[in-house]
This record gives C-alpha cells, structure tokens and sequence, in this order.
C-alpha cells in the first residue's frame, strides 16, 4: 500500500470508531500529498466537515503572537530583552522585572500562569469553571487576575515551563506598542500577508458561517464513546494571545510556508522564529531531544538535527497540530473539532512520514 492508502486506511478506522473527527492536509509546496475529511461539524444536523471548514485551534495560534512580537522588533518597537512589567507599568504585580520579552516567548519566565496545565488537566480546568465564569474571559486583560499576584513558580530563566500567561502579556504589549487590538494587528499583519482568507477571530458564541463546533465525548467505564456534549460551557468563548484563532488546514499551510519564505518577517527574524532556543524536557522522548523556541516546538535527533517543528492545540473540543517536516519538506496540519484526538494520530502519521522518506 502506497503512503496515502495506508493514511487513508487508518483515519477511516479510526474515525469509524469516532476518535477522529475533522481534516488532515499533508503538503509539499503546492502539491498535495494527502487530504482528507472525517466526521461532522455538527453532530445535532449530521453535517459533515468539509475541506474548507473552519475550525478553532487553540494554541497553535501562539505562533500569531509569537510573529507578531518579532514583526514589532523588526519595526524597532520593541526588545527581546525588555522588561515585561515596564513595557506594561505591572510594577505593582509579582511579575519579576527581570523577565523579558524572550522569558515569555520561550516560557521560561517562572511566572504563575493563569491555568496550571502540569497537574491533572480535567479536574484543575473543572476547578478552575467553577471559581471563575469563563464566559467572561473575552480579552487579554480579562486575565490578569488570574495570575498577575501570583508568586512566580520559578527564577527567571531557571527552566522552560509551558505557560500560557507570557503569553497574554504579550498579547497586551502587542496592543500597547502597536496602537490597535491584537486581533487587528494579526489579522492585518499574519492573515492578510499570508493569504489566509478564511481565518480569524470567531467568538464561541457568534453565529458564523461554516465553523466547527466542538464536542466532548463520553465514555462509559470501559471507555467506549456513547455520547457527546458540546463544549460552550468547559472552553472560554473567544481568542486572545495565547489561543482560540479560527483556521483552515490550508489556510495554516500557507502561514507556515509564508513564515519560511520571509513574507511576515525579516530574514533575521524569520531565523530567530525557526531556531531552537531553550531544553523543553530533560529526558528523551521516543528518542528526541525536544527544544522550545519562540512558541515552537523542535524535535532533534541524536545528531542534533531538526526533524521536525510546530505547535500544538488542545482544549476541550478542540485538537490541533500544526506540523513542519524539514528534511522531506512536508507540511503536516491535523484540525479536529473533538477533545484529545490530534497526539496520538499526530504520531502515527509521523511514523509513517518517516518510514516512507527514509
């Protein structure tokens, strides 16, 4: 069987027994090597995905905010080592001066964030509902409280910790620096320059044509799936810098090919975008070395090679994975508009990427 039968073989099974819902595009610059659409982006009318549908992409949207911090360098606005709290008069907060504008695109601030992902996802974001309405949460700034008078969980630049909070403060200084919303300088400066029609800031509760929803499945105690919800009341409702844009798989294609070819950076800056820069795990896992850069995931092999690059996406309803293969040129994005599905299909198809290109 060829690549794409056998692709397309394991994303049928694995959609019939409904862990897969949503679309998968495998490209090398303008051919495509696999596309396909499994599922429904609503389950209520039985209406199927489709190759354009839009879907929300939770973290991945990190990498906006991450371009958009080195086009305000590159505009001579702002300093990878300037101070966070100055840039942003957070003096009265417990955000360390120290940290910089690197410390939060790298997350190695140390600072509390505004939801602790380390611990146990489902019973911590359940707590976490339960304190707070998120259906307020609608802003960057909306978010503050939730972390800016915590005690930082780190020194600065002790160690990478994934951390969404940097993130909203970048957001914040986006906003600042550049005189209009954070959803207007993406859009303006990622979307349009990268062709990117179909994506953008769709607020979960808008009503707007040919998105996605998002569901939750439920599973009895042996872990068969015999339902579903809907994820309005266990998401927040619209983006902000950390995460939440809505896109397509090809419309995040063409952002990764318009990054790699210096069309939203400079060449200096598209560099600083596309290189490693912090140890993201102290421990090989499935053999890699894993790195952090500026909201961008590296795995390396044993010769300190590159082998692959991008970002994740997850939340409730959510599962995401924007993927670049460098030595065979692939891109590789995985929209899924049901929770935890993305990782381990992400997997697969990496192994078999590499086990038919070497």
């Amino acid at each position: 069987m060829t690549f794409s039968e056998r692709l397309n073989q394991l994303l049928i099974d694995t959609s019939h027994e409904e862990r897969f819902s949503g679309a998968v595009l495998i490209q090398r610059n303008d051919e495509t090597v696999f596309e396909a659409i499994y599922g429904y982006a609503n389950r209520s009318w039985k209406v199927k995905n489709r190759v354009d549908t839009r879907f929300r992409i939770a973290s991945i949207s990190k990498m906006f905010t991450a371009v958009a911090v080195l086009r305000l360098i590159d505009e001579g606005k702002l300093t990878l080592d300037a101070s966070v709290i100055e840039c942003l008069d957070l003096g009265n907060t417990r955000i360390p001066k120290e940290a910089t504008v690197y410390h939060m695109l790298t997350m190695t601030s140390g600072i509390a964030d505004w939801f602790d992902e380390s611990g146990n996802w489902e019973e911590d974001w359940a707590d976490l509902c339960r304190k707070h309405p998120i259906y307020l949460f609608r802003r960057n700034e909306d978010y503050l409280p939730l972390f800016v008078g915590e005690a930082p969980i780190a020194s600065v630049g002790e160690k990478h910790q994934y951390n969404g909070a940097g993130y909203i403060l970048l957001g914040l200084i986006i906003e600042r620096l550049s005189g209009v919303s954070y959803f207007d300088y993406v859009q303006r400066h990622i979307f349009d320059s990268a062709k990117m029609l179909r994506s953008g800031f769709v607020a979960l509760d808008d009503v707007t044509d040919e998105v996605a929803e998002g569901y939750i499945s439920i599973a009895d105690e042996t872990e068969n799936i015999i339902g579903w919800k809907k994820n309005i009341y266990s998401t927040t409702p619209e983006a902000v810098a950390d995460g939440g844009a809505t896109s397509t798989a090809a419309d995040l294609v063409k952002f990764s090919q318009a990054l790699r070819k210096g069309l939203l950076l400079s060449n200096e800056m598209t560099q600083e975008m596309l290189a490693p820069k912090v140890l993201a795990n102290e421990e090989l896992f499935r053999g890699y070395t894993w790195k952090y850069g500026y909201s961008n995931y590296f795995i390396l092999d044993q010769d300190e090679r590159i082998v692959r690059w991008g970002h994740t996406g997850e939340e409730d309803g959510v599962s995401c994975r924007l993927y670049y293969y460098p030595r065979e040129n692939l891109d590789v994005i995985i929209l899924a508009n049901q929770s935890w599905c993305a990782g381990s299909l992400g997997w697969k198809i990496h192994d078999l990427i590499l086990e038919t290109t070497q």
